[in-house]
């Protein structure tokens, strides 16, 4: 037999697609804290689509591919009233969510935003629960959705904790389809085979490039890029539900699985060393960790990295207002991922290059005392040259020991420092926030603003009749859990 001949041994299911099978199919979710936390995240993702469809660079995407479109049973998009097929309609959904860059945040070896899973998720059991309805069989109800949520946080986030998918230039909205496919399937009635299957599917779409979110090219992608993710999986999941074989090695083949393609470091010019080769590393077990450390973004519509630099800055801003022109420099200190991903000197050339950059988010709330949304957009920052004069006079270091503690299990800090120094000697304190107030660390001083937070998002929508309705229902735990998802979802529709 030639040497180069292809054994053609079909194997079985590469491991970590039998483990997510198995995680979304068997394990019983008893924490309680994940159970609330993920009704908290509930609200407070959708209360982030809500607020951007203020946005026409984020309304321009919605609605059907082709106008007019009837979709029997279609899933809707909230706060609109579109009627959309499940894949579309996680498309929008997703969208929305993300638009603004104000959902929840995972940190860890890669980054990312496990709400972003809702999209799939939401657009499927509202889908199926109009469909169960009509053949005169019982809906969906909003506990599925919730765990489902779970279930994604966990599958996201859990890849993350030590696989860094940026480091080899990929983007993180691999882990949105991956999870996203896994759970929707199950929502649609998968067995394990049918679930392996669809799972296999979305690793061999292999990844989106990490570039649309950096220097020099960071733009808009970056918003939709989710909803593009948790859309994809939706279609994989239907697709494979409709009896579509799985690819069973799809990680571990040689030469053309996933590891050896996209996950370890080539070179054209030589042949790959074993040392260059990498595969998944996993920290711990799929349980409900994930959803119950994931980080909430509550004061500041920012990259997550910047969250607790932001905060630095408004409580500098009384003190440092009226001297802005005297600043000499400003400090900031910070932890390596902060550096790797969003400190950026130069033009910045629009909004999601803004919202992106480490040093346009400290100083907004240095010379304004917040940061919203809008100040993202081309005409403030045109009309505010102040923010690019405080840019330029910022100097970042990275301080080893918040680098360390952001990885660290039971810590997970995301520290920043700030410190002003003006052109006459004088200087502030050094301001340093470890954890920001979307921190575990800090629930209890960040639900209510939280929930302050959704009912501002609500009135941007809805008459306040319509805000206390829905506002009542999700604060009431047992009341969600036990509501047809189509009756939620009807509430959401304007």
């Amino acid at each position: 037999m030639s040497a180069n001949v292809d054994l053609n041994d079909r194997p079985d299911y590469d491991d970590a697609i039998q483990a997510i099978a198995d995680y979304v199919l068997d394990f019983d979710i008893t924490s309680s804290e994940a159970w609330d936390t993920a009704r908290n995240c509930l609200i407070d993702t959708l209360g982030c689509g809500l607020l951007a469809l203020r946005f026409p660079e984020c309304t321009k995407h919605l609605g059907p591919i082709v106008e007019g479109t009837v979709v029997p049973h279609g899933a809707r998009v909230p706060g609109t009233q579109f009627r959309l097929d499940p894949v579309k309609a996680a498309w929008d959904i997703g969208c929305i969510i993300r638009w603004l860059d104000y959902n929840d945040t995972w940190l860890a070896a890669e980054w990312g935003h496990p709400s972003d899973n809702l999209g799939g998720i939401l657009a499927v059991a509202d889908h199926l629960s109009q469909k169960r309805i009509a053949d005169g069989k019982s809906p969906l109800t909003m506990k599925s959705v919730l765990e489902a949520m779970i279930m994604a946080h966990e599958i996201q986030g859990v890849l993350a904790l030590d696989n860094s998918f940026n480091r080899v230039g990929l983007d993180h909205v691999l882990l949105v389809r991956v999870a996203s496919t896994a759970v929707v399937a199950k929502l649609m009635g998968g067995n394990r085979e049918r679930i392996m299957a669809a799972v296999s599917q979305a690793w061999v779409d292999g990844s989106a490039l990490r570039t649309y979110r950096h220097a020099p090219n960071a733009g808009s992608r970056k918003s939709w890029a989710a909803g593009d993710a948790t859309s994809r999986a939706v279609r994989l999941a239907d697709i494979t539900m409709r009896g579509e074989m799985g690819i069973p090695g799809v990680l571990t083949a040689k030469q053309w699985g996933f590891y050896d393609v996209s996950f370890s470091k080539t070179n054209a010019d030589q042949k790959l060393k074993d040392a260059d080769k990498r595969q998944f590393s996993f920290q711990r077990d799929y349980g409900s960790y994930v959803m119950e450390h994931v980080l909430f973004k509550i004061s500041f519509p920012a990259e997550f990295h910047a969250q607790t630099a932001a905060e630095a800055a408004v409580t500098l801003y009384p003190e440092v207002k009226e001297r802005l022109h005297e600043i000499e420099r400003i400090e900031l200190t910070t932890h390596e991922s902060a550096i790797r991903i969003i400190s950026k000197v130069g033009a910045l050339a629009n909004a999601a290059d803004r919202d992106h950059c480490l040093q346009y988010m400290t100083a907004v709330p240095l010379a304004f005392g917040n940061l919203v949304a809008e100040h993202y957009e081309d005409s403030f920052h045109k009309n505010n040259p102040i923010i690019d004069e405080l840019r330029e006079k910022m100097v970042v270091v990275e301080d080893k020991r918040y680098s360390a503690e952001y990885h660290e299990p039971e810590k997970r800090s995301i520290a920043n420092a700030i410190q002003v120094f003006f052109k006459d000697g004088t200087s502030t304190e050094k301001v340093e926030v470890e954890y920001p107030i979307g921190h575990r660390r800090r629930r209890e001083q960040g639900i209510p603003l939280l929930e302050d937070k959704f009912r501002n998002n609500l009135a941007t929508r809805f008459p306040a009749f319509r805000c206390e309705q829905i506002f009542d229902l999700c604060k009431d735990q047992s009341a969600l859990e036990n509501t047809p998802v189509n009756e939620f979802m009807d509430l959401f529709v304007i």
